[in-house]
């Protein structure tokens, strides 16, 4: 029996749809999306972008292959399939940003070959490791002479508000992002930003007129004559240029730190018991060599280069601070690892949401992983969040297949800094009951103490 489904996320466009059939991914070109599609087609455009790694690749194939979703279609291509699915939501503000700037650099290249993207959706990105590539070909369509952009209030929502609220704010988009699941609109930032950043120019024309157009347009007061105008195709091409020079422009502000940044400097490990860690989790990743490794409050994600260069083929790093996971990108860019840093808080991570919610998958349903880091998490997760302990395992072996987790033992200077100003409610948390808990579900295959303290790793194999 084939193993079929159609992409909860791709049922708004009327143009296709994306199927998964065997672990293929194909998309369907309906009727009314055959024309156009096959016009860019022939021009060779995508062939010429998914060369320099910005398109996803397609090809062409029998209609069959899609199975019941592939009847309607005029025909159907298929991609390769994308290891792990991430979210605008949960990226850090730097790879929006390089998200954006892909965008852009898209759209600039296809207009000067006649061809122009019919929507601006963030969702049309995806991460291959920390590259950004653009995913649907359904959006590419032949410019037609005088149009204006139509996808640039969804561009300012989903790009360029997220990155100005923490460029111009200080605060991260994340969160806000996740709630409206379609970015931040115009008319909030444009509340927010003080009046100083409102009169930049590149702030009045991409927020506050596009506030103020809103508001037009829902008092029902738009002049007829907006919906004829008419934009020559070199302002068209000025105003993508003048957008992506400015986004470009736009860093976090100086000075941000939070608990987390410096951990790879001021954790209370020695370099000896460091070095051990490194050994523990190359061996690791070496014998198992896994497809896909999460690293559970990765932190800066030194763990996850050391697991990379061991013989991890990719790796997706978790963390709350948005500090230490716009570090660890800025690494994983530097240094070309196949890793990609999240900004999700594993106590509340990132639910199934969107239409039924289904549209947006949640963290668990992109699961399970080859294999798991959870290193210096878990007295974070029983002491400073309150979970128990054996949940905090049973959560941990059903998310990979195998994995290393480390114990801190509660006299450790770090737990004893979690317990400094709240009383220990926790006579549970002890390394006999982890070691209880973990056994139940897992085999244990090795173990070894790394520090004076008594941090213990353990390498695990769910049974």
């Amino acid at each position: 029996m084939s193993a079929a489904y159609r992409d909860a996320g791709s049922f708004r466009d009327p143009s296709g749809s994306v199927s998964v059939v065997n672990g293929h991914v194909y998309r369907t070109v309906m009727p009314a999306a055959a024309a156009d599609h096959d016009s860019v087609r022939r021009t060779g455009i995508l062939e010429e972008l998914a060369g320099r790694g910005w398109v996803i690749e397609e090809r062409r194939v029998d209609k069959a292959a899609a199975g019941s979703a592939g009847g309607p279609a005029s025909y159907v291509v298929e991609h390769p399939k994308l290891a792990f699915i991430s979210y605008p939501y949960e990226w850090c503000f730097h790879a929006l940003k390089d998200a954006a700037l892909l965008h852009l650099d898209v759209h600039l290249h296809c207009l000067d070959r006649g061809i122009t993207l019919c929507d601006a959706s963030a969702y049309n990105i995806q991460f291959q490791g920390p590259s950004p590539v653009f995913i649907d070909t359904l959006s590419f369509r032949p410019y037609r002479d005088g149009e204006i952009w139509v996808g640039h209030r969804q561009f300012c929502d989903q790009f360029v508000n997220p990155l100005l609220l923490r460029a111009l704010l200080g605060i991260p988009h994340n969160a806000w992002y996740r709630g409206s699941i379609e970015g931040i609109p115009v008319q909030h930032l444009a509340n927010a930003l003080p009046f100083r950043s409102k009169l930049s120019w590149n702030a009045m024309k991409h927020v506050v007129l596009q506030a103020a157009f809103e508001r037009l347009s829902t008092k029902r007061r738009v002049p007829g004559a907006m919906k004829e105008i008419r934009l020559p195709r070199s302002s068209f091409r000025a105003m993508l240029t003048g957008l992506r020079s400015w986004l470009d422009s736009l860093q976090t502000p100086n000075g941000e730190e939070t608990v987390w940044r410096r951990y790879a400097e001021d954790n209370s490990y020695r370099d000896e018991e460091a070095q051990k860690k490194a050994q523990f989790v190359s061996a690791f990743a070496g014998a198992t060599r896994p497809a896909l490794l999460w690293d559970l409050g990765c932190n800066t994600a030194e763990y996850s280069k050391v697991a990379l260069r061991a013989g991890a083929a990719l790796a997706i790093g978790f963390d709350f601070d948005a500090c230490a996971i716009e570090r660890a990108y800025a690494m994983a860019r530097a240094q070309s690892l196949n890793l990609l840093p999240l900004n999700v808080d594993i106590t509340n991570p990132s639910p199934s949401q969107g239409w039924a919610q289904h549209e947006r998958k949640g963290l668990s349903e992109r699961g399970p992983a080859d294999a798991l880091l959870a290193l210096a998490l878990v007295h974070h997760l029983a002491i400073a969040k309150n979970v128990p302990l054996s949940y905090v395992v049973d959560w941990l072996v059903g998310l990979a297949r195998s994995g290393v987790i480390e114990f801190v033992q509660k006299d450790d200077p770090m737990v004893r800094e979690l317990l400094r100003f709240r009383e220990d409610i926790f006579p549970d948390y002890s390394e006999e009951n982890f070691k209880h808990a973990l056994s139940a579900r897992a085999r244990i295959h090795k173990v070894e103490r790394i520090s004076a303290t008594g941090r213990t790793l353990y390498w695990f194999e769910r049974t």
